[in-house]
């Protein structure tokens, strides 16, 4: 099992290459035919949104002790989930 420090920097590194791919699928929403913008930035703004919760999220486990930072940790594990399942899903559509 992974110490607090591990799991905290695991997420990070992930949240990390997230974003990065999140601002690609942006770079290609902008150069999207205008039907096709609307479709893509709605989705986009789905995962800007989970983005947001996951940061949220880090800054609680980091802040998080005890018997209270399992409770954290499950949670943000969901959230990780659902934003890993949303950005694979939206880049198979941006492709």
């Amino acid at each position: 099992m992974k110490t607090k420090d591990q799991y905290i920097e695991s997420l990070a590194a992930e949240l990390k290459q997230w974003s990065a791919q999140i601002d690609l699928l942006t770079a290609k929403t902008e150069n999207a035919a205008a039907q096709a913008k609307l479709k893509y930035a709605e989705e986009l703004d789905v995962l800007l949104a989970k983005q947001h919760e996951a940061t949220e999220k880090m800054n609680e486990l980091t802040e998080a002790s005890g018997n209270a930072w399992e409770t954290v940790k499950e949670s943000a594990d969901k959230i990780w989930d659902e934003l890993r399942v949303g950005l694979a899903d939206a880049a198979s559509k941006f492709k």
